[in-house]
């Protein structure tokens, strides 16, 4: 039976233009036959989404222009071109049935100009080639909508600088003013070191690199001389960025699976895409094009594809589960942001360059805008070619939430990790149903478990050290430190509680279903405080060093993590009396997977806490060095 990963883009060794330019070709072509008969709208999927289904239509349709407009205005041809003609002179026709509408404030529409932007400022002269006077002045009129009505205060800001910057580029009448005005207020978004949150208190996660910089290097880009002072800011913030940035990437090319919107996959590394476009070279072009290429023949080699090649909702797999409430079926093609390399002329030198392997780099990265300490854990000797094969992100967590869909989830646990995932809950009764890896869940003895979805105070150190205070209840606080590291870290927690409660404090989930292949049988390393589960995906592991409990294997239902269907989560489960109680856990992960010395090795090596005299001693291992000490009151 065909599977996704069987498709010919697997093969594609993305090495010259003609090799992305088939790529994008093989994306496509599975679409043909979802156009509606006017070509004003795509369909490839029947689910539901926040918007009514004709704006999702139009979204699939807009969402290819992020890799179509490249290709045409870098010299290739595709035959979609023509469908794209007669869907934008009857979309923007008031007078046809299926126009695409007057627009309302915060509409679904307004986010889909964006493409529209791009394609009017790389394609020009094609496109005038193709419409008349009346049908440009239609597309015009249709887009600038967007200059009247209500944006998010975030990302969204941006799309309306990218409707001005292809009139602009277009020769056409264009307001500066609005561009200058939206800027400045992005500029509130601007923390440090290159980077931005995703509106005034928002949070900073892959919104940044392929929203917020994205659309500053186009700009800057397009606006060299024009607004030389502003283009040139807009490079030096993403050289910053990128020293930070390239801490997200596994050398054997997965991105760190983290916050919302991962359901638009290889869209993760169009930042480095828009560096190559606009010319800005944070590491050598041979290192951006290492990471460009590993990074898409990883996606290319999972099962993110229909039978028939189209992209599906998810991430490794198709997953409605992990889903926003704003993914519709053709959402996933958000993606194709990273050809907009097509754009590159024949004889730029990234097409001749050579892939170079990820730079050596520190085994941690602070990144307090973040809120994150990147570690990288080189994979065992015997699983070499590759070094740093495994990050983690340890997570503060933060002083704000939101009401997207699984929040606490994607932003609020303690680590987050390339070779584990993570996990979303399925339901909301119990452990099983909740997937609590890399979380601290606290229930009254009901089955109902809390968990961290917002701090009221965070701090990571110049070492790393991470502190976050937390209230699942008005009348129950927690105090976590995380000691960031590979393959073992710590979490300290304090727990002051005028309830009864039952606590579950999870380990890394542990695939034992790839969805593609055989993981090996599970084997198991148990005692009555740690337990230690390990197949051929990797080990994942908890030890109980200080506190009351016990040590159990949990496995969650199925579809909970965004990288395997299947999972185990070794957890340390436990009771807590009213008062303050203190717990102590050291979690334990590898991708070495089954059969490595290393690993048990590793797993001996455990971390070891005592008491002494009203403080707490953590220490590398029993006769190691002290890692961390504090009074216990």
């Amino acid at each position: 039976m065909a599977k996704g990963w069987e498709l010919p883009i697997t093969q594609n060794p993305l090495q010259t233009k003609k090799d992305w330019q088939r790529a994008f070709q093989e994306l496509t072509d599975p679409l043909k036959r979802y156009y509606s008969s006017d070509s004003t709208r795509l369909y490839v999927g029947h689910t539901g989404t926040s918007y009514a289904d004709e704006v999702a239509g139009l979204e699939g349709f807009s969402r290819i222009l992020w890799g179509l407009a490249p290709l045409l205005a870098g010299g290739g041809e595709s035959d979609l071109w023509d469908t794209y003609i007669e869907g934008i002179r009857n979309g923007t026709n008031p007078e046809h049935e299926n126009y695409w509408g007057q627009v309302n404030h915060y509409d679904q529409r307004l986010v889909e100009m964006a493409a529209f932007g791009l394609m009017v400022a790389l394609t020009p002269d094609k496109l005038k080639e193709k419409l008349n006077e009346q049908e440009m002045e239609r597309l015009v009129s249709w887009l600038s909508q967007i200059n009247d009505h209500h944006l998010y205060d975030c990302n969204w800001l941006l799309f309306r600088v990218m409707v001005q910057l292809g009139f602009q580029q277009a020769g056409m009448p264009y307001r500066r003013d609005l561009m200058d005005e939206i800027l400045v207020q992005v500029e509130r978004f601007y923390l440090e070191e290159g980077w931005y949150s995703d509106g005034v208190g928002g949070h900073s996660d892959y919104y940044v690199p392929f929203a917020i910089h994205f659309y500053c290097l186009v700009y800057a880009k397009f606006m060299e001389q024009e607004d030389p002072d502003r283009s040139a800011l807009y490079k030096e913030r993403a050289v910053q960025f990128a020293s930070q940035f390239i801490h997200w990437f596994a050398d054997e090319g997965s991105a760190l699976p983290y916050g919302r919107s991962l359901a638009y996959r290889f869209s993760q590394c169009a930042f480095w895409s828009a560096m190559v476009f606009a010319g800005v070279e944070a590491f050598p072009i041979g290192v951006m094009k290492g990471m460009i290429n590993r990074h898409l023949r990883w996606w290319f080699s999972q099962p993110i594809f229909q039978a028939d090649g189209v992209l599906t909702i998810g991430y490794a797999y198709p997953n409605l589960v992990m889903a926003e409430n704003y993914n519709a079926p053709g959402s996933p093609y958000w993606a194709m942001k990273s050809f907009l390399l097509l754009a590159l002329p024949d004889a730029h030198p990234y097409w001749s360059a050579e892939e170079l392997p990820i730079p050596e780099l520190p085994a941690k990265s602070v990144q307090k805008a973040a809120h994150l300490v990147i570690c990288r854990s080189p994979m065992a000797q015997d699983k070499a070619p590759a070094q740093n094969a495994h990050v983690f992100a340890f997570n503060s967590g933060h002083l704000s939430t939101n009401e997207h869909t699984h929040t606490s989830a994607k932003y609020e646990k303690f680590v987050y990790s390339t070779a584990f995932g993570f996990s979303v809950p399925r339901a909301e009764w119990g452990i099983v149903q909740g997937a609590f890896d890399s979380m601290l869940a606290l229930s009254e003895g009901d089955n109902l478990y809390r968990v961290k979805r917002k701090c009221e105070e965070t701090h990571i150190d110049d070492y790393g050290t991470i502190f976050a205070r937390w209230k699942p209840w008005s009348d129950v606080e927690v105090q976590t430190w995380l000691l960031p590291g590979a393959p073992w870290h710590i979490r300290v927690h304090r727990i002051d509680s005028v309830r009864s409660l039952d606590g579950a404090d999870g380990g890394y989930a542990l695939g034992i279903d790839s969805g593609r292949q055989s993981t090996g049988p599970l084997e198991l390393v148990r005692a009555d405080d740690s337990l230690l589960a390990y197949n051929e995906l990797g080990a994942s592991g908890v030890k109980l060093l200080a506190g009351s409990g016990a040590a159990e294997l949990v496995q969650p239902q199925a579809n909970t993590n965004i990288l395997h269907p299947r999972t185990v989560i070794p957890t340390v489960r436990m009771s807590f009396q009213p008062g303050v109680t203190w717990l102590v856990t050291a979690v334990f992960g590898s991708p070495n997977g089954s059969g490595c010395e290393s690993t048990s090795a590793d797993w001996q090596a455990a971390p070891y806490a005592e008491m002494q005299d009203g403080e707490l001693f953590i220490y590398e291992q029993k006769g190691g060095a002290l890692l961390w000490s504090r009074p216990v009151k």
